[in-house]
């Protein structure tokens, strides 16, 4: 038997930071000791890369660009983690040196990785491990945003469906058992797109057991799918912020799952993090309560298509402004909340938002749109 721990998002960052800094790890990731110690192997996302390089600078994308210190490698080695998740948003923020400097002192501390490496082929490799002699084949793959890698540059693998389905046949040949890790989902919506049900089950009938999601900063729920079990979002592990308290942001649960030659079961284990004190703290009996209030009518509309499809439409309808303000002429955030409280005239005409709209839904166009981009502004 086999019992594996996975985490969501972990980045050393506010109050986190200057613990870490004071080498106080105790303070952070003690109640997580108990955890992982009892389980024989663990594994969380590393959502900033290491940056020891002097002259590391971030790169230029959309959205903020974090780092760490090598310190906080060590400090989820004392928390009792085995591996860390690559493929995110954030693994190039600073560039090769990053990437470098991360793979680098993982290497020095012994932590597996997976999921980004100096290229796609590396970022992109399944990696196997036996553990009480049950082979284990782990993939990891993210959302694409400025974090990708190519043939030549370093980074993250991306969610390439078909790719992933080669990569899972090939996994299931070597494998016992596959684990599929992904970044993706809206931050803040508590709930699987229906995108990401429809891909997550791909994933399974393509030969995954387990997919496990994290990235929207909230956890959401999970489902059982032809015998396979599908956790659509982890939630924060470890991401103290000062302008977030007492909100879905400082929630989550970490997944302890345990194999054999017949069986995959799962356990929640449900969190506070970021909250009154920084670390991670495990929820009592009483606080746990509202949380499996939550998931089980969370789980109850993503087994609906109905409820699902509905939920989805509601948020992008509250969120509509912030995209449509990006097709108009303002170009600085004042100008666009302006816009989006519809105190500024629009701009945005039907004809354009259609043509727009083509270059989005057409695979032809999308493909073509985004290599121009990338190419300009590269």
């Amino acid at each position: 038997m086999v019992k594996i721990l996975i985490a969501g998002d972990y980045a050393s960052r506010a109050r986190v930071a200057k613990l870490i800094d004071a080498g106080r790890y105790d303070e952070i990731f003690e109640e997580v000791r108990v955890c992982t110690s009892t389980v024989d192997y663990s594994i969380v996302n590393l959502e900033a890369p290491v940056v020891e390089t002097e002259s590391a600078i971030p790169i230029e994308k959309y959205g903020p660009n974090l780092k760490c210190s090598a310190k906080a490698l060590d400090a989820i080695r004392y928390a009792g983690f085995d591996m860390v998740t690559l493929a995110n948003n954030h693994f190039y923020d600073y560039g090769e040196d990053g990437v470098n400097d991360t793979l680098q002192t993982c290497e020095n501390i012994g932590l597996d990785i997976v999921g980004g490496g100096k290229n796609i082929q590396q970022a992109s490799e399944i990696v196997y491990k036996e553990i009480n002699t049950i082979k284990f084949a782990f993939i990891n793959c993210c959302e694409n945003e400025f974090s990708i890698a190519t043939d030549n540059k370093g980074g993250s693998n991306p969610i390439n469906p078909v790719q992933q389905f080669y990569a899972l046949q090939q996994a299931k040949q070597y494998a016992d058992f596959v684990i599929v890790i992904v970044h993706g989902g809206p931050e803040g919506y508590q709930y699987p797109t229906p995108r990401m049900k429809e891909l997550y089950r791909f994933y399974v009938d393509a030969g995954a057991d387990v997919v496990i999601n994290h990235h929207q900063h909230c956890y959401s729920g999970y489902e059982e799918y032809k015998g396979r079990l599908i956790f659509y979002g982890l939630g924060n592990f470890c991401f103290d912020s000062a302008n977030e308290n007492k909100s879905t942001w400082n929630q989550g649960y970490m997944v302890q799952l345990t194999f054999d030659k017949e069986l995959i079961a799962c356990n929640l284990i449900p969190y506070i993090q970021g909250h009154s004190s920084p670390g991670v703290e495990l929820l009592t009996d009483g606080e746990e309560e509202a949380f499996k209030d939550f998931l089980l009518g969370c789980n109850e509309v993503i087994r609906d298509d109905s409820k699902l499809n509905l939920k989805y439409r509601q948020f992008c309808e509250a969120s509509a402004e912030m995209y449509l303000t990006t097709l108009e002429p303002y170009t600085n955030k004042y100008l666009r909340y302006a816009r989006s409280r519809r105190l500024l005239p629009s701009f945005l005409s039907k004809e354009r938002a259609l043509g727009v709209m083509n270059y989005i839904m057409c695979e032809s166009h999308n493909e073509r749109f985004q290599y121009v981009l990338r190419d300009k502004y590269k």
